[in-house]
C-alpha cells in the first residue's frame, strides 16, 4: 500500500532525476572542465574578428563547460572600415583594444599565452584573420602570419593540443601546417551561396588539403588535431552557421578528451 511519505519520497526522486537531466541536456551532457584560448582579431567582420562567429563558439563552449580565455594581439589593425559603408577610414585602432569589446574588457595579450596553460585553441573568423593575424588578405598564398600566432599555433601542435577555426581563419593553419586538412566550405560559387569559395583554391596552393563541407558539418583532421568549419563562408541563415560552429567546438573538445 502507497503511503503520503512513499509518494513523496517518489516523486522528488522524479525531481531530482529530472533536474539532473535538463542540466545534462543544457550543458551538451558533461562539464568538461576544458581550459580554452579563444584567438580574436579585431571588433567587426570587414577589419577585425566576425562577432556572431565569435559569440556562437563563446556560447558552445560554456554549454560544454570550458573555461575559457579570451587572447588578441597587441598591435595596429591593417585598417579601419566603416561597416555601415563597407569601405576603410582614415582612422588607426589597436586589435587587442578593439577585441576587447567582444571580451567584455576580459583578455589578454597573445604574447603572454602559454600553450601549458590550456587544453585547446580557437580561431574566429572575420576579415581580421586575413588582415591583422596574417596579410592573406593582400598576400594572398604569399602571406605571412603573426609572429605570435605563428608561436602559438605550431606549440599547440607540437603538443598534440586540438585546434579549432572556422571560416577564413583556416587558411592560418594552411599556411603554417604542410599537408594539414581544412575546410572553407564548397569550391565552387554556386549562384552566390558560396562568395568566397575561391579561398579553396588558395588553401590548396598552400600546399594544404581543402575538404568541401556544409555549413552546418566540421571538418575533423585527425593526425593534425585540427578542425574546421565554414561558418559565415556560406551566405545562409544565422542558425546554421551558428550549428556549423557548434560541431566544430564540440569536436574541438573531444579531441582534447574533455
Amino acid at each position: 500500500m502507497f503511503t503520503f511519505r512513499s509518494t513523496a519520497f517518489a516523486t522528488m526522486q522524479y525531481l531530482t532525476k529530472t533536474q539532473a537531466f535538463n542540466a545534462g541536456f543544457h550543458t551538451g551532457g558533461r562539464v568538461c572542465g576544458a581550459k580554452v584560448a579563444v584567438v580574436l582579431s579585431g571588433c567587426g567582420v570587414f577589419d577585425g574578428t566576425e562577432i556572431h562567429e565569435a559569440s556562437a563558439i563563446l556560447v558552445h563552449l560554456s554549454r560544454g563547460g570550458a573555461e575559457v580565455q579570451m587572447f588578441a594581439p597587441d598591435v595596429s589593425q591593417m585598417h579601419v572600415v566603416d561597416h555601415s559603408k563597407g569601405q576603410p577610414v582614415e582612422e588607426s585602432r589597436n586589435v587587442l583594444s578593439e577585441s576587447a569589446r567582444i571580451a567584455r574588457g576580459n583578455i589578454a595579450d597573445l604574447a603572454k599565452l602559454s600553450v601549458s596553460n590550456h587544453d585547446a585553441i580557437i580561431f574566429p573568423g572575420g576579415f581580421g584573420a586575413a588582415k591583422n593575424l596574417s596579410t592573406f588578405a593582400v598576400d594572398g598564398p604569399d602571406c605571412k602570419v603573426n609572429k605570435d600566432v605563428e608561436r602559438v599555433l605550431k606549440d599547440f601542435h607540437t603538443a598534440g593540443k586540438p585546434i579549432g577555426l572556422c571560416c577564413i581563419s583556416p587558411v592560418l593553419v594552411a599556411k603554417l601546417l604542410p599537408g594539414v586538412e581544412v575546410t572553407v566550405g564548397h569550391e565552387e560559387e554556386e549562384g552566390g551561396k558560396w562568395p568566397y569559395a575561391g579561398t579553396a583554391q588558395a588553401i590548396k596552393s598552400l600546399g594544404a588539403k581543402h575538404c568541401v563541407k556544409d555549413v552546418t558539418e566540421a571538418h575533423v583532421d585527425l593526425k593534425n588535431k585540427v578542425v574546421t568549419s565554414p561558418a559565415f563562408m556560406c551566405e545562409t541563415k544565422l542558425h546554421l552557421i551558428f550549428d556549423g560552429i557548434g560541431a566544430m567546438v564540440n569536436d574541438v573538445l573531444k579531441l582534447g578528451g574533455k
